[in-house]
C-alpha cells in the first residue's frame, strides 16, 4: 500500500542563516579532508623515499670489518691460562666469548675484530 505524502515529509527550504551555516560546514569539511589527504600523501611519499634510499642487505653495516679478497683475516685472542670456551657470539665487528675459567668461575670476554684487541671482560657471579 502506498503511503500518502504528508506535508511534513516534504523538504522545506532552509532559512538563509541556516543555509549559510550549512555552506560553511561543507567548506570546512572539504578543506579538512583535503589537508588530511595531503598529509597522507606526504607520509606515503616519505615511506617510499626511505624504502628506495635504504641500504640493501648486501651492504655491510657501518663499522664492520671487510675481509680482503686475497687472504682471510687472522689474529690471536689471548684468554687466561686454563680457560675453556663455552660459547661465542658475533655481532658486527664484536665477538663475545663465554668462558669457564680454571677456578670454575665463568666470564665473558668481548673482542673487537676491527681493532684486534680485547675491549671488555665481565665476570659472571651468582648471588
Amino acid at each position: 500500500m502506498a503511503r500518502p505524502v504528508a506535508e511534513e515529509d516534504e523538504e522545506k527550504p532552509l532559512d538563509p542563516a541556516a543555509e549559510k551555516v550549512r555552506r560553511k560546514l561543507i567548506r570546512f569539511m572539504i578543506v579538512n579532508l583535503g589537508l588530511l589527504f595531503l598529509a597522507l600523501m606526504v607520509v606515503i611519499g616519505a615511506l617510499v623515499y626511505k624504502a628506495r634510499n635504504a641500504p640493501g642487505a648486501a651492504s655491510a653495516p657501518a663499522g664492520d670489518v671487510q675481509a680482503p679478497a686475497e687472504a682471510p683475516l687472522a689474529g690471536d685472542i689471548v684468554l687466561p691460562v686454563g680457560a675453556k670456551v663455552v660459547s661465542q657470539a658475533l655481532s658486527g665487528n664484536r665477538l663475545s666469548i663465554d668462558t669457564e675459567l680454571a677456578d670454575g668461575s665463568r666470564a665473558i670476554f668481548v673482542y673487537d675484530i676491527a681493532e684486534r684487541r680485547m675491549i671488555g671482560q665481565f665476570a659472571i657471579r651468582n648471588k
